[in-house]
């Protein structure tokens, strides 16, 4: 039977023949629904059987082709060969599987195989742990009632109109028969489980059949007001169903789901209080979820979540209550009253998680859903932070390759949140470039973190780390691709902006690699390419609006030459003329502050003692006329939203987040400072004086209509 399903799944056409699909999957149906006695014992064949039978429904290669094509009708293709076995097998399989033997499968799954057995009663009760996760997180084609569940899902997805009345029967015969006061383990009991189950796993579809909030309220919530040892059968499918039916539960109903599932939390078994966990989960991430109808069950929450992880003991129920509680820290926005208690949880789950990466990674989540949730009281939470983010970003820890990722996230969580750098923190940053040395697997968080280095750290980490972060850009910029490239920029010009006279010649080797990645051709047909190179050359124009000098004596570096000459870049011609026609160029592919910083930019070139600027005098004056009349679309764009930051709003006192002090800085840059107008007026009266009638006749040469333009944005008259 293996091998048969192993050829279905490499060869589903070839194994479409009628002598073989129909005599197989007529085999594998009669042996689920009719097995003898020693099939039955058989547990491994039933399973496979049960495989064959959902592959097949699975089979798209069996599904008929609902478009069609007009071809060469003397012109058989591959295509239409594959349609016409298609729709043959779609008939082969209608008259296989008759709607009787359809309904007769679903019958059998759900009362035979859905119900529980002596050993399983068994199993949960030497073990309510272990059981929850076998009948969880077991692989599916490993025991029978899983597998059964299994196709029961496909079958019912396949045939939903015919057999959604037949389960919503097969659930009132259940509980017409077993009514909530029933405590003893009774065939009737054991049928109502069986057909819970069913009705929790095709919720999408039995809504249309079945109102929950009637059968929450008959039923549902009565079974929980049974206390019996027994009832625990009951309670856990209860759970289940609470969670599989969340996008059905309707706001008047919510609030009884959420104290309901709050009880089964606290139940005394704990595979029933694990699927109440697995099921909160489910409601708190949903879209519709009421915080509002669940606050003041979150302290009760709480405290039940850190009993449980005191009681359980396999690896996989930690890791599903420390999901709850990440999941919680991270949607409900009352986590302050309680941030003692979680600091001292998650302090003593870290000492218990020694060489648990699994378990130390959800913690790594759970401890970035709380450092977001505190903002700028984040710092409480430093003394377990830390040391915690310390081993996870050193990349000799033995651990290191299943915690990085998870670690960095935590590291640019923490710094994008802290009210100010602390000198531990500082002493991290070394740890981003050991990173980036030995691969860019992390670019675009090593990236992040290195921004909220400059803006957070300011001076005091630039006069630490300047060697380390011009060694990080010199790693990346001439090595990655331009998505990595386009992630990188911004923060070489923030670097710049806030340290216009320091940077430059600390990262002179990276500046140069832009120059090159500037002048290079390649652009024509690459919008990446072209982002690359117009974002690159803003950079370059601010040098030389912050630091004319430096970037003069930059673009004349023998060094630079050099690199120009090994990239095949010919230099007969200035290379700051060069760099004139790519801001020029590029002025419709930047944003409106880059625009503005290459009209300044342009301004200044107007001041050269070079002949060759006269020449681009028409174009130089077009551009600054476009940036001076199209205004600074930016600034209006930020300043709609300018009082909400990432820790919540921006009241008297609140010590701003990373996106509040990045807002500042933009708000703060010498850019959006200086005139425009104003520097293409004083530099226009420069360039005529040093060229004078040469200057006339440029500037007479100008379009009228261009010159008028020019005349409105400087506002002369």
């Amino acid at each position: 039977m293996k091998v048969l399903i192993a050829i279905q799944g490499r060869h589903p056409y070839s194994f479409s023949d009628k002598c073989v699909l129909p005599t197989v999957v007529d085999f594998c149906l009669k042996k689920i629904t009719e097995p003898e006695p020693d099939v039955l014992s058989f547990e491994q064949f039933l399973i496979q059987c049960m495989v064959m039978v959902k592959c097949v429904l699975e089979c798209k290669e069996y599904k008929p082709s609902l478009t069609g094509r007009v071809m060469d009708e003397n012109v058989v293709t591959l295509e239409q060969m594959k349609k016409s076995i298609s729709g043959a097998v779609s008939g082969v399989l209608t008259s296989l599987m008759t709607s009787e033997r359809i309904v007769v499968l679903c019958n059998i799954l759900i009362r035979r195989y859905f119900v529980l057995s002596t050993n399983d009663l068994e199993e949960w009760y030497q073990s309510p742990e272990s059981f929850h996760h076998e009948q969880d997180m077991v692989q599916w084609t490993e025991k029978l009632r899983p597998c059964a569940e299994a196709l029961y899902i496909v079958l019912f997805e396949n045939h939903s109109q015919l057999l959604g009345p037949v389960v919503v029967s097969i659930l009132k015969e259940a509980m017409n028969g077993c009514p909530t006061s029933v405590t003893e383990i009774t065939p009737g009991l054991l049928l109502k489980d069986a057909a819970y189950g069913a009705a929790a796993y095709v919720y999408y579809e039995l809504s249309n059949y079945l109102s929950f909030k009637d059968w929450f309220n008959g039923a549902l919530s009565l079974e929980l007001s049974n206390d019996h040892p027994n009832m625990r059968i009951i309670h856990r499918k209860v759970a289940l169903i609470l969670g599989q039916w969340v996008s059905e539960i309707k706001e008047d109903t919510k609030r009884p789901v959420y104290c309901a599932l709050i009880r089964l939390l606290q139940d005394k078994d704990l595979s029933v209080r694990l699927a109440a966990c697995r099921s909160l989960c489910l409601h708190i991430e949903d879209a519709s979820f009421s915080e509002r109808e669940f606050i003041d069950l979150l302290p009760i929450c709480w405290e039940s979540c850190f009993k449980l992880i005191e009681k359980v003991q396999e690896f996989d129920s930690k890791v599903q209550v420390l999901n709850l509680i990440s999941i919680l820290i991270g949607h409900m926005s009352e986590v302050m009253p309680f941030a003692n208690k979680l600091i001292l949880f998650f302090q003593k789950v870290w000492e218990e998680s020694s060489g648990e990466c699994l378990l130390q990674i959800q913690l790594l989540v759970a401890l970035r859903n709380f450092v977001v949730a505190l903002g700028y009281q984040s710092p409480i939470c430093y003394d377990i932070l830390l040391p915690i983010l310390q081993k996870g970003i050193d990349i000799d820890s033995p651990d290191e390759l299943n915690l990085l990722e998870d670690s960095m996230l935590l590291w640019e969580a923490t710094l994008s949140h802290a009210p100010s750098m602390v000198p531990q923190l500082l002493a991290y940053f070394p740890c981003v470039v050991k990173i980036m040395e030995r691969s860019f697997d992390h670019l675009q968080i090593a990236v992040s973190i290195t921004e909220d280095y400059i803006i957070l750290g300011g001076s005091e980490f630039l006069s630490i780390h300047a060697s380390s972060v011009a060694q990080i850009l010199d790693l990346v910029v001439g090595n990655v691709n331009d998505r990595g490239l386009l992630s990188t920029l911004p923060v070489i010009d923030i670097l710049i902006q806030c340290f216009p006279l320091e940077v430059p010649q600390l990262i002179s080797s990276t500046l140069q690699k832009l120059i090159v990645i500037c002048l290079g051709g390649g652009d024509d047909q690459d919008p990446s390419k072209t982002a690359v190179k117009a974002s690159s050359a803003a950079i370059l124009a601010r040098i030389l609006v912050m630091n004319t000098n430096y970037l003069a004596h930059l673009t004349s570096e023998p060094s630079l030459l050099l690199l120009l000459q090994s990239s095949g870049i010919p230099t007969e011609e200035n290379v700051l003329l060069c760099l004139v026609d790519i801001w020029l160029d590029k002025a419709d592919n930047v944003s409106s502050i880059q625009r503005k910083t290459y009209g300044l930019a342009l301004s200044i070139i107007l001041t050269l003692r070079l002949p060759q600027v006269l020449n681009k005098l028409d174009q130089i004056l077009s551009v600054c006329t476009t940036v001076i009349l199209g205004g600074n679309d930016d600034l209006t764009e930020e300043s709609s939203g300018d009082n909400i930051t990432s820790s919540g709003s921006l009241s008297k006192g609140t010590i701003p987040s990373k996106e509040f002090r990045r807002r500042q800085l933009k708000f703060s840059d010498p850019i959006n400072q200086m005139s425009l107008d104003a520097s293409v007026r004083e530099n226009l009266q420069t360039c005529a004086t040093l060229h004078g009638e040469s200057f006339n006749k440029a500037i007479g040469c100008m379009h009228p209509s261009a010159f008028s333009q020019l005349k409105q944005a400087l506002k002369m008259a």
